[in-house]
């Protein structure tokens, strides 16, 4: 058969099933087919990692069940017009010198032709590069291997016009030294026979960003234009992330220089609808007239691909599949929710023969609001692309930020006060709205989109509700919630598992993370020092000055007797079953406590110590972790403020804290110019 005319191909655009994880079902697959008929897509590259027979066991043929599974399948993409390829992903094992390895790989795509099958492709990502001994007598490098056997079975397949291989290094920064100078590429580029089309992933495995310069780099290594595989909703990597984003930072100029796209989105089926959506819009775009799809493009050009106008309208739509009763389980829409106007709140209509009715003394029943395209919008802000966060993500990082760099204007009458007030109960609206969101997702009729979603809003519920809780505290109102920082707090309270320590514990993770460590006792809390503290802890420094020598003062005493405030984030109580018990202090500059005792401190002696703590715990504390932890938490705290180094005075005579900064391991005595004989300094350096 001859190669089809590269002119005469149609332009690929649709699915890969290419994802780490539990495989989507047959119902699932087949809805996805009624959906990419209907939005203009037309192909879908069946690719599931997790299916053995795919990777694992790529050799065994498939048994009359699951023949007849695929058989069925392919049918229904036929019946939707979608372009069925068969992916097998042979790399993890294979001998490509030996001869029965390579009829056992015709055979097996054989048997899937046979149920009417007429595309393939073969992977040969994310797999050893080391060639076997055998191979290595019989091909000159791992690219001539790869070739070699692909051409094989592309020609025993008849030429397909759809015939797909994906590369070892299927990005930029896989290859070595550059796409240019790979030598892998250039030997697929030039041994690969023309009707065979390459899959590539663009400058990284997941493409913040693809320019039309890289794919005309690439195109010219490969001597075709390549099929992109979009991973930039895919999900696989980290099981705590969900990307409802649009499809956005490739611009349209890019869809006459490519031979296709295909999007291997999240795992969970049902959240995939903005991402195939907007990926279907994206390619309806014109592509005439230069660069499309950015942000700065010109709004008023109908023609230009909008992220955000794609979003919303694949939100609209998505919004009808919330209110869908189409499954089993769902409650009725049409009994459950009507508006009578838009002005009007939903009411509940079911009311049956039988049914209770409360009086107008008793509490009224539920009725559950129902969903809102704000809400989806608000979905897709807060699980937005691997790269960005939606706009209201961005703004509540930012007023969090704000609100705890500038803590000390709730704490004290500024010129910042009303302002911090403000923005608090900006901040506070905002998780509000979070919350009544996840209320009105968990109620929404289509409970097959909610599982998929459920632990994901759960999850950021419970953290904007930690955040909106320790807000609270700065601005004073009420107590500090024990749940910020509790040495017994419920799971929730804190995040991460296993495999979050393990990050927090590597270099640049974790770096602005002020309470690090999971609370390992239940007998003592440690929490955030808000004003109301001010007495209490005045009231422990004096009690420990009545067992100490007072002359001269230290320059941190006037941090401890309230004198002076401390740093924002920069102080903790420490409290037991009878009350406070200790405290740990610091201030990002020390000059205005030492000028508070007429010490006088050149810039030279603090140049590698600039900030000063102090820490007193009652003698009641038998555990000596407590301490440890609010001097961790509080260096912590002092580092993210960009401080190199801090340090403390001590007196002689205190033996006990002299005892437990020696103890520590990183504090170490320091000198400073005019300190009184009887007064030491240490410090550490961040």
């Amino acid at each position: 058969m001859s190669t089809p005319s590269r002119q005469t191909k149609h332009f690929i655009s649709g699915v890969v099933e290419g994802f780490y994880g539990r495989p989507w079902t047959m119902e699932q697959r087949t809805e996805l087919f009624k959906r990419e008929q209907k939005w203009g897509l037309n192909t879908y590259l069946y690719a599931p990692k997790d299916d053995y027979k795919h990777r694992m066991y790529w050799r065994d043929l498939y048994a009359p069940e699951e023949a007849e599974q695929l058989i069925n399948l392919i049918s229904a993409a036929k019946k939707h017009n979608v372009d069925f390829v068969y992916a097998i992903s042979p790399g993890l094992d294979i001998t490509f010198s030996n001869p029965k390895e390579v009829s056992a790989l015709k055979r097996k795509l054989e048997q899937v032709k046979e149920f009417g099958c007429r595309s393939f492709s073969l992977l040969f990502d994310d797999i050893e590069t080391e060639m076997c001994p055998a191979d290595k007598q019989a091909f000159s490098s791992f690219a001539h291997a790869q070739v070699s056997i692909t051409n094989a079975v592309y020609q025993h397949l008849g030429e397909p016009e759809t015939f797909l291989f994906c590369p070892t290094d299927y990005c930029a920064a896989f290859c070595t030294p550059t796409v240019p100078q790979s030598s892998y590429l250039n030997t697929v580029g030039e041994g690969l026979l023309p009707g065979i089309d390459i899959l590539w992933t663009g400058p990284k495995v997941v493409s913040h960003k693809i320019s039309v310069k890289s794919i005309e780099e690439v195109t010219s290594v490969l001597r075709r234009p390549p099929v992109i595989w979009d991973n930039i909703h895919a999900n696989d990597y980290d099981p705590q992330r969900l990307f409802l984003g649009p499809f956005k930072d490739r611009p349209t100029e890019l869809i006459p220089k490519l031979r296709g796209v295909l999007t291997n989105p999240n795992c969970e089926f049902y959240p995939n609808f903005v991402a195939i959506h907007t990926l279907a819009t994206w390619c309806k775009a014109n592509s005439e007239g230069g660069q499309k799809d950015v942000e700065m493009a010109d709004e008023e050009q109908d023609s230009c691909y909008s992220p955000q106008k794609a979003l919303t309208l694949a939100l609209t739509d998505w919004l009808q599949e919330f209110l869908s009763t189409d499954q089993p389980g769902g409650p009725c829409l049409k009994s459950r929710f009507k508006k009578e106007s838009s002005d009007e709140e939903p009411m509940q209509t079911d009311v049956g023969e039988g049914s209770y009715i409360p009086s107008p003394e008793e509490n009224p029943l539920y009725t559950a609001e129902p969903l809102t395209l704000e809400d989806l919008k608000l979905l897709s802000d807060l699980f937005y692309l691997p790269y960005e966060h939606g706009p209201t993500a961005r703004s509540m990082l930012q007023e969090l930020d704000w609100l705890k760099n500038n803590n000390a204007a709730a704490a004290a009458e500024t010129d910042k006060t009303v302002e911090w007030c403000s923005r608090a109960q900006q901040f506070d609206d905002m998780c509000e709205a979070v919350v009544q969101m996840f209320n009105r997702l968990s109620n929404a009729p289509n409970r097959r989109i909610l599982y998929d979603l459920y632990n994901y809003i759960c999850d950021i519920k419970s953290g904007v509700g930690l955040a909106r809780a320790y807000v609270k505290t700065l601005g004073g109102q009420g107590r500090p919630s024990a749940q910020l920082m509790n040495n017994d707090p419920e799971p929730w309270g804190f995040r991460g598992g296993l495999s979050g320590e393990f990050q927090r514990m590597l270099p640049c993770h974790g770096n602005r993370d002020l309470f690090r460590h999971p609370p390992m006792t239940a007998v003592y809390c440690i929490r955030p020092y808000c004003p109301d503290d001010k007495m209490e802890v005045k009231k422990i420094f004096r009690e420990m000055q009545r067992h100490q020598m007072v002359q001269p003062a230290l320059i941190c005493d006037s941090l401890s007797a309230g004198e002076i405030s401390p740093s924002p984030q920069c102080a903790l109580v420490l409290e037991d079953d009878i009350g406070m018990c200790g405290y740990a202090l610091a201030l990002t500059d020390a000059k205005p406590a030492a000028a508070k005792i007429q010490r006088a401190v050149s810039d030279s002696e603090l140049k590698d110590f600039p900030s000063l703590l102090t820490v007193q715990v009652l003698p009641r504390v038998t555990d000596p972790s407590t301490a440890k932890r609010m001097i961790s938490w509080l260096l912590s705290s002092i580092r993210s403020c960009g401080s190199k180094g801090a340090f403390c005075e001590l007196r002689q005579g205190d033996q006990r804290m002299l005892h437990f900064y020696t103890k520590l391991g990183t504090f170490k005595p320091i000198k400073m110019a005019g300190l009184p004989q009887d007064i030491i300094a240490m410090g550490t350096s961040l």
